[in-house]
């Protein structure tokens, strides 16, 4: 049931992928409408028969969208939101409504998580989305049509970078079955004074933060990161694990809130506002970073031991 569900979740996500590339085709204002259509329809049908094709053509189709994006291929075009009257005029009518959709997908994932753990967080999401959709379009009383037009703007407007953390997380993989953690742990080692504590606390937060800014994800930095740095330098020291873990996991989001690689979380919130400074959210963002960061180090030394 799970799967099917996930399936049919999936299947969605890639017809609005190709939605938007059959947009950019017909955007006779688009400057470069075949590479960006190519480029949405690819990654729409990896999403919608990804799990048929073999996975050497998979990582081809993947490659083939990079090198469009490095052409400079992918970009937005003329797609034009409504106008500033007619969305302030919504906006006043609508009030605190316009909140709900955003809560409803957070809340029915929860929901459905906690209720029927066996689907899980992700099946939840997925109802979550459908279900504000609807929402959307009962409260606003917009056209159907409206959906596939604004979904298809505000993916062509993020561009590229939305796939940034399905790629990643592949690479963080990748780094632990190559045996990166292994090779951290030898670097490290020779630094760290052997049984000083505080020194290996600071390494392990230290370590999941600058992962984390590298690879954009918190969870691919700490499977290698923990194997590295966390089990010999902390774990093995008598830390206690549930919350040296979750510490050190937290400890990589403020690297995190510090990244344009964490796209869905930085850059994806600077193009939809429109934002003059792409990098805007990350620097409104790093004193509370390096804040929780200290915060970390000093509570894991404390808690952990």
């Amino acid at each position: 049931m799970k799967n099917m569900l996930l399936e049919i979740f999936y299947v969605l996500a890639g017809l609005v992928s190709i939605a938007a590339a059959i947009y950019a085709l017909k955007d006779k204002k688009h400057p470069a409408p075949q590479g960006t259509a190519a480029f949405w329809g690819i990654f729409g049908l990896i999403f919608i028969i990804g799990k048929y094709l073999p996975p050497a053509l998979v990582g081809f189709l993947i490659l083939v969208m990079g090198a469009l994006t490095a052409m400079n291929k992918v970009t937005f075009g003329s797609l034009k939101n409504s106008d500033e009257a007619s969305r302030k005029e919504s906006a006043n009518k609508l009030g605190n409504k316009l909140f709900m959709p955003a809560l409803t997908i957070g809340v029915v994932a929860f929901a459905v998580a906690q209720a029927l753990p066996k689907l899980g967080g992700l099946v939840g999401l997925g109802f979550g989305s459908v279900l504000a959709t609807l929402y959307c379009l009962g409260i606003t009383k917009s056209a159907p049509s409206n959906l596939t037009y604004d979904g298809s703007r505000l993916l062509l407007q993020v561009g590229a970078a939305c796939i940034l953390p399905q790629l990643l997380t592949a690479l963080g993989s990748l780094f632990k079955a190559a045996g990166v953690g292994e090779v951290i742990a030898s670097g490290i080692g020779g630094i760290i004074p052997e049984g000083n504590i505080l020194a290996g606390v600071i390494a392990y937060c230290v370590g999941m933060a600058l992962f984390t800014m590298i690879m954009g994800n918190a969870f691919a930095a700490f499977a290698v990161i923990t194997a590295g740095i966390g089990m010999p330098f902390v774990f093995s020291q008598g830390a206690n694990p549930a919350i040296a873990g979750i510490l050190g996991l937290t400890a990589g989001y403020c690297g995190t809130l510090m990244t344009p690689m964490a796209a869905n979380f930085n850059i994806v919130p600077a193009a939809v506002l429109d934002t003059k400074n792409k990098n805007r959210v990350i620097i409104s963002q790093v004193p509370f970073a390096l804040a929780l960061f200290v915060t970390h180090i000093i509570l894991m030394y404390i808690w952990a031991f």
